[in-house]
């Protein structure tokens, strides 16, 4: 990935295959242990105000998931910015020009991010 490229980490539900030819299977993990895996070693885009986006859920309240990713994102980039949700469709159409969507085990709903990459630093 270099800067700018965008990761998606996914649900079970999520159709990634459909969507993205570069989808990874970590089905036994979930996706509050792969965010917080990746963003020890990703730096997320500090020269966008929103470097991670979330599926709006459309009929569900997912806040307790939202909380978790922001705790970890927070704890690892705390100037990261707020999050920019999506609705499905325009999330699914974000996600096709992903360069990678991982999909996990996460059985709940709508627990979809994605992490827009920055850049390494020294």
């Amino acid at each position: 990935m270099g800067h700018g490229d965008e990761i998606v980490i996914a649900d079970a539900n999520f159709p990634g295959e459909r969507l993205n030819v570069n989808t990874i299977r970590c089905d036994g993990i979930e996706s509050c242990d792969m965010l917080e895996a990746i963003l020890q070693l990703l730096p997320l885009d500090q020269g966008v105000d929103t470097p991670w986006i979330m599926m709006q859920p459309s009929d569900t309240n997912n806040y307790d998931l939202e909380e978790k990713y922001r705790m970890l994102i927070r704890k690892c980039e705390p100037n990261a910015g707020d999050v920019l949700k999506l609705d499905r469709l325009k999330f699914y159409e974000r996600a096709s020009s992903a360069f990678s969507v991982v999909m996990t085990g996460t059985a709940k709903r709508f627990g979809n991010i994605i992490l827009k990459k920055g850049t390494l630093l020294e």
